[in-house]
Order: structure tokens, then sequence, then C-alpha cells
């Protein structure tokens, strides 16, 4: 799809180079720029205490690394300046995640790359903003932006995602910023900036926790991984055989269903639970009456039973078990990057076709 295009990645850790895998996995020809000085992108070393000590890359480096042409070059030598340049003045799309005013001093902003090529377009990532030169990683944006302070189980400490969703919700804004780019580009023939911070990205996706504050005066409170508005939703039952499974019940007609399918079907006409603002009142006595009946059987009986009755749930599976099942497996992208074999998941997981 983008074959033609030429993108020069001068971003480091996660955020940036998913935006450049993004491009790569769709055929773009994309090459990375690490730091030399200071040993190339610091992912690399970001090692599992399994993972051999004298490999180039981490697995966390291979997740947001694929398919790009990889330079080490020293941006304050005039040798390897003049060498990004080059690449600059030839490129598509530039790919920047550098604090506020460092590009400026190793001349790699926008207006200096701009004098050696009109028709680019420059994508740049900061943490807290243009005028903001705070440090930010992930875990820095999910405390600051409310996500942490949500999550966690009710009187519990706040916890933080398990994987860095911040620099990925920022990387989506990204592509999406570029690809409007591009398509301004083929309109005015002219190059232009496309910037994303971390902060916005993650405010930005906050989404109904963001309305219920905004509309209803509503704190959003850490409730484990129940939803504040719906329920059984997020609600987590032990079946039989000690397996979790989630529920996802959005109305009243799946309520039903839900309760003739565990027998207690008189559950859905008691005004207590008849509808869902009930439900969500009286969340735990609701959570009493079903976790009860999950427990009767094990997880395998109500996956069918569930399934055949279309009702929403899910079976909590680790991360094993998820890559048992073909819809992962064939999401698996595999490369040797400098002598080591290399495994991650797909970026561009969409599909277009013409039926």
């Amino acid at each position: 799809m983008f074959e033609q295009l030429k993108v020069l990645e001068i971003a480091s850790v996660l955020a940036g180079p998913l935006v450049g895998t993004f491009f790569a996995e769709l055929g773009a020809r994309v090459t990375k720029i690490e730091n030399k000085r200071t040993g190339g992108d610091v992912t690399r070393t970001w090692k599992l205490p399994s993972e051999p000590p004298d490999a180039p890359c981490s697995a966390y480096y291979a997740s947001a690394n694929y398919g790009k042409k990889t330079m080490l070059l020293d941006f304050r030598d005039e040798g390897d300046y003049r060498q990004v340049l080059d690449l600059a003045a030839a490129a598509d799309v530039v790919i920047a995640n550098f604090k506020p005013g460092d590009a400026r001093k190793l001349r790699l902003d926008y207006p200096m790359l701009r004098a050696v090529n009109s028709r680019l377009i420059y994508a740049e990532l900061t943490g807290f903003g243009e005028d903001d030169p705070r440090p930010a990683f992930d875990v820095v944006l999910q405390a600051e932006s409310g996500f942490m302070y949500m999550n966690g189980e009710k009187g519990g400490k706040p916890l933080k995602m398990p994987v860095a969703m911040i620099d990925i919700l920022a990387a989506h804004q990204l592509k999406q910023g570029i690809l409007c780019a591009l398509m301004r580009r083929m309109q005015h023939g002219r190059g232009c900036r496309v910037h994303v911070s971390l902060f916005d990205a993650a405010v930005s996706s906050l989404a109904n926790q963001a309305t219920n504050w905004l509309m209803a005066g509503h704190i959003p409170q850490p409730i484990g991984s129940c939803h504040p508005n719906i329920a059984p939703y997020g609600d987590m039952y032990l079946t039989l055989d000690r397996k979790w499974l989630v529920l996802s019940v959005g109305n009243n007609r799946q309520f039903t269903q839900l309760c003739e399918a565990l027998n207690i079907a008189e559950l859905s006409s008691n005004p207590d639970f008849s509808t869902n603002r009930n439900r969500v009142a009286r969340r735990e006595q609701l959570n009493e009456v079903i976790g009860r009946a999950i427990s009767r059987q094990n997880g395998t009986h109500w996956e069918q039973l569930f399934l055949s009755e279309q009702i929403p749930f899910g079976l909590i599976r680790d991360i094993q078990d998820v890559f048992t099942k073909p819809q992962s497996q064939k999401l698996i992208l595999e490369e040797v990057t400098e002598g080591t074999r290399t495994r991650r998941v797909k970026n561009a997981v969409f599909t277009i076709s013409d039926s």
C-alpha cells in the first residue's frame, strides 16, 4: 500500500517506533536512526531475566520495531548529521519524539528539516505538550491523566495498566495525523508538521469517564473491572473449576437471557434488578446471586451455553492461552533482527477488500 513512501524515524522507546512499524507493515521503506552515543534505543536493554543478556535487542524492542533499516548515528557528529539531513531530504515523513527544545538543539526540528525538503511531513510526539519540557514515560501519563486513579480494586492502591497504553493511544493519534497530512499534501503539494502530546492522547481517551465528570459531576472511583454505568458489565465470577469469567450484559434483553441460562429466571422480573439503573445500584446483591449460580458449573459448561445463547461473556485467559487461538497466531510477525529471531504481533490488523 505504501511501497513508495519513505519514512525516517528518529524516535525511541514505544510510541514513535510503533508508528514507524505501522508504515513498515504496510510496505513503506522505514529507516530508523538510533543514537550512537547512548548505544541505540534504550529499549534494547529492557530485557526480562529469561532473555539472553548478550542479545542485540530485547523482546520489548522487538514489539515496536519491525521491517526497518536501522542505523546508529551521532547527531552531534557533522558527518553523521549530514547523513540524517540527506535522509530527511529524500523522506516523505519524519517521526520524532524529542523533549521540547532538544530537536532544535540537535538541528533536527521542523524548520531545519523543512529547509531541505518542503514536502516533508514532520510528525512529532511530546509528553505534556510543546511548551513543557517535563520528562514523560507512559506510567507518568497514566498517573497524571486519571487512568491510575480509576484503575484498581475498591479501597486498594491505584494501579497502572500492564501495557504502555498511553504510548499506544498516542501512536494511534499520530498515525491518524500523518494520514491526514499525506492527504493534505496530495491536495496542496506542501508538507506540514503534525504534533501529538501523550497527555492530550490520554485525556481524549477518557471517553465516557470524562463525560461522567463533565456532565454528571461524577469522579470515577476504582471499582475493579466493573463498569460504573452498566451491570453486570465487567463483573467477574469464579466457576466450579476455579476459572474466572466476566460478563458484559448491556441491556435488559441480554439480562433476561442470562438469568434464564443460569436458571434464575425470576431475577429478571424482580423490580430490584429488572432495569440497568437498579442493577447498578444493587450491584453487590446482584453479584452474590449470579456468583452462586456460576460457581455450580465448570468454565467449559458456561462457555458452550453462553455461546449458544449469544450471551456476552469472556473467559479470563493468560497470554499463553491467548496465543493458542488461531486468531492470535495469524497476527504474529517474525523476522531476523541483527542475527536474532524476533516475533511480535501486528500493528496494522485491519483488512481492506473489494467485497
